[in-house]
Order: C-alpha cells, then structure tokens, then sequence
C-alpha cells in the first residue's frame, strides 16, 4: 500500500521547477506605496512651443528602491472632456531611495492645450544601493538680468561631488528648482559619467533660471551609489516693478459673514484687496497681475513641513493706480487648523507685492 504513495511523491520532487521572481526586491511591510500630487504640478509652454508639465513622485516606503515608474500625462482644451493627448514618462532618477521624492517632466507639442492631468501607474521594485555619493556647495549666487519685456536671474552654481569606495559611471548631478508653493517648476542636469573610487568631481552650472524660483533641490545618483537630497535656499533680489499692498484677508460664508471656523464641506470665499500706487504710472496704464492663495495645514511638528491643501489663482490688471477685489472660492476637505497665503505676481512671475497678511482659519 505505501509503495503507490512513494512512488507519487518521489515522481513530484522530480519534476523541474523553475523558481519565479516578479521584483528583486520583497516587501514584507504594507507600506509600500507610490503617491503623486496632480496638485502640484507645474505646467507651461517652453520656448519650442511644447507645453510641458513637471511634477514630483514620492516613495513613501522606508525600505524599498523603486525603479521603472511609469507615469501618464493626459493634455486637454477648454472644449473636449477627452485628452487630445495621452503620453508616458519616467521619473528623473533611476532609482528611488526610500522615503525620497523624484520629479518628472512630460511634454506634448499639440498647440490647443490648455490642462494637464497626471496619473502614476506602475513601478518596480529594485536592489538595494548605497549612499555613498557627497555634495558639498562651495558658492550659489543670483544675478538679474534685465531685458526690454522680462527680468530673469542667471544661477551660478560651484559645488563638489565625492564619490565612494568603488568606481561608478553614468553620474549626474540634478538641480531641482521649487517655487514658494513647493512646485518644481525646472531642472538642470550636470551630466558626470564616470568617476574613479574615492575621486572629487568639480560640479559647476550657469544657467538663467525661472525668476520666481525660492531654492532648489540637490541630489546625485549614477549606477551604484546616491546622494541625500539637499535643500538649498536661494534669495533672488527681489525687483519691487510697482508699490503695491495686500491687505484684508478675509474667510466669509455664501452671505458675506466673516468666518474663523468653517466645517469640512462648506464653500466658503477667500477674500482680499490690492492696492497699488506707482506716481509714474499714467490714468490708462495697465499693470496685468495674477493674485495667488495658498492654504497650508498648520503642524506642531518643526520637522515635518506643512503640507499644502489648496493652491488657487486670480488674473486681472490694474488701470493706472487703484483699488482690486479678489475673491477664490474653497471647499476644506479635512479637519484641523490651517493658514492661508497670498502673493501678488506679475505675469512674468515677478513679485510686485510683499506676502499678504497671514490669515488662520480652524476647520472642524
């Protein structure tokens, strides 16, 4: 009666199996996640005629490397609620550590396009690297440089790269520019190639830069090692075109009623006023201008940044000196204690204000 049963056993531990891996690396932990924030995502035209959107992916996992990230990119119009267009891209680093933010960048050359909508879609897990590669700035300076139509800021940037214990090759350094709503809105590359073990690599970049840039993000990686990500702060000399003035900021109901309490749910209206005051201005000049709020979640961590809630705009132009309404509407989605920011730009992203007063507003 056993011999059967041996038999079949012996006939299973036989037969070829071939083992199977789907990802080089094996997440035990649930946490294994990838977000991105359509939110912020920054959208313009280049110079090509290319309308380009940039945006960030987070690996939100605290162990794993993540690699291939694919995300989709959709351009509309203002008339059709299908995409013109549907296009994929990667994530600007290879490789993402753990806990570590990487932009993207997407371009389309259809000239209708008026919005972008971004999705991640997939990704894979990779081997391990270290982080062996060392940054250290030496100088960052900003000059302005001023045209007949636009002011614009030229980086100079001079900094070195160490390199660890083994040879490496296709390096790159990445300067990530963000803009006061945390917005990567460009990136410059300092292609490296190979680096020798132990070896320090010169890193310089002049470059003209978004004028309404406020500090960039610092990291390296090449196909073994990468660097921390580095958060440097820049001070652009801020270039005051007119006297202009925020004040009364204010949070009302749909009658009009001041608030400083609101529920999760309700519409309520950002309001302000803007005054401007420039005495070579003439009766008919026009000053177009684009007014800015942002509403950031208030956190009793200081090593936690606040994350922003809301971003919305206003576009309109001022006729000679005088007084504007603005006025944005908000549905809070969360509870908890939030403040709000406004900034007066002009269209070339130049500040013509100082910040507004900060407002805060509880939502429960």
């Amino acid at each position: 009666m056993n011999k059967p049963i041996f038999g079949i056993i012996l006939f299973l531990f036989l037969l070829p199996i071939s083992p199977i891996f789907s990802q080089e690396y094996t997440d035990t932990n649930p946490t294994l996640t990838v977000s991105i924030n359509s939110n912020s995502n920054f959208i313009y035209q280049d110079s090509e005629g290319y309308t380009v959107v940039i945006g960030l992916i987070e690996n939100n996992d605290p162990l794993a490397f993540l690699t291939n990230v694919v995300i989709e990119a959709s351009f509309y119009d203002d008339f059709n609620p299908n995409p013109l267009e549907v296009k994929e891209g990667s994530t600007l680093l290879e490789v993402i550590p753990p806990n570590t933010k990487s932009p993207f960048m997407i371009r389309s050359d259809n000239p209708d396009i008026t919005q972008v909508s971004t999705k991640f879609l997939t990704f894979d897990t990779s081997e391990s690297m270290n982080n062996l590669l060392n940054i250290s700035i030496k100088d960052v300076s900003l000059q302005p440089i001023t045209s007949l139509s636009d002011t614009v800021y030229n980086l100079s940037f001079l900094g070195i790269l160490q390199n660890g214990d083994t040879s490496i090759s296709d390096t790159v350094t990445h300067l990530a520019f963000y803009d006061v709503f945390n917005r990567i809105i460009q990136i410059s590359t300092i292609e490296i190639g190979d680096v020798d073990t132990n070896e320090l690599v010169s890193l310089k970049l002049n470059e003209q830069i978004n004028s309404s840039s406020v500090g960039f993000l610092l990291f390296s990686e090449s196909d073994k090692f990468y660097s921390d990500v580095m958060d440097v702060k820049i001070s652009p000399p801020q270039i005051i075109k007119k006297l202009a003035t925020i004040s009364d900021v204010t949070v009302t109901d749909t009658l009009g009623r001041t608030l400083s309490e609101i529920k999760i749910g309700d519409s309520v209206k950002i309001n302000s006023e803007t005054i401007i005051y420039d005495e070579k201005a003439g009766k008919w000049e026009q000053t177009p201008y684009r007014f800015y709020i942002q509403i950031k979640e208030d956190t009793s961590n200081l090593d936690t940044p606040p994350t922003i809630e809301y971003i919305g705009k206003y576009d309109d132009k001022f006729l000679g000196n005088g007084v504007k309404s603005q006025s944005l509407n908000w549905i809070p989605e969360k509870q908890g204690l939030f403040f709000i920011e406004t900034f007066l730009w002009d269209r070339n992203h130049v500040p013509i204000a100082v910040q507004g007063p900060l407002v805060s507003i509880l939502v429960n």
